[in-house]
């Protein structure tokens, strides 16, 4: 990945919180080779920001509202939009980053991370590489090899794990085809196979699971 004419990385931020969108600005305004070209406060102005600005890297929280960080990952990787994006989130679990990596993100950082791992993390994605954790690294290598004993949820596909969450956080299958714009009955279809994969009975289930594995807060 690029730069702009004077060597700089662009880099867009999005996050819905004002005071954490200034610490980004501040870390990126005192690093000399990145350069701040917008700033979003959702996931819909996040993905014009990535249409008008085409900026080296984007930089997103995951709870954001309207358009999650979730959907705008979903939506980049259908569309084959090739901007490396990392993911920032107030949980350091992994099971929330290996579903983020598996869908395309090249990063993933805890808001606790010191400024200079994101700097790091936006230098190495905007080379192309991927930015991973010793911790995650760690536990992908480990997935590998241990794939026969996953949890249930981990061998959802990414669209079940989005529909697993939104079910589990007590959105109907109307609601949620209206927000991921798809039909009644194809989100009928991935609630069944999310409860055949599961092993779960009903949407009570899934809360209940949900909770237990920390997948919804």
């Amino acid at each position: 990945m690029g730069s702009d004419s004077s060597g700089k990385i662009r880099v867009v931020i999005a996050d819905d919180h004002a005071i954490v969108r200034k610490g980004l600005v501040q870390i990126i305004a005192e690093t000399r080779d990145l350069d701040l070209v917008g700033q979003a406060e959702d996931g819909h102005q996040l993905l014009k920001l990535i249409e008008d600005q085409r900026p080296d890297v984007a930089v997103m929280d995951i709870n954001m509202p309207g358009k999650t960080g979730w959907d705008v990952m979903l939506q980049l990787k259908s569309e084959k939009r090739k901007v490396p994006v990392i993911v920032l989130s107030i949980s350091a679990k992994e099971d929330y980053a290996i579903k983020f990596i598996q869908v395309g993100a090249a990063g993933y950082l805890s808001k606790a991370s010191a400024p200079e791992q994101l700097v790091e993390a936006i230098r190495k994605v905007a080379g192309g590489g991927k930015y991973i954790t010793p911790e995650l690294a760690e536990q992908l290598a480990f997935q590998l090899d241990q794939d026969a004993e996953k949890e249930p949820h981990e061998r959802l596909s990414p669209r079940e794990f989005q529909i697993l969450c939104l079910l589990a956080s007590g959105k109907t299958v109307s609601v949620i085809a209206g927000e991921l714009g798809l039909s009644v009955p194809t989100v009928s279809t991935h609630r069944a196979r999310i409860l055949e994969k599961t092993g779960l009975k009903n949407n009570a289930e899934l809360t209940h699971y949900a909770f237990r594995h920390q997948l919804i807060e």
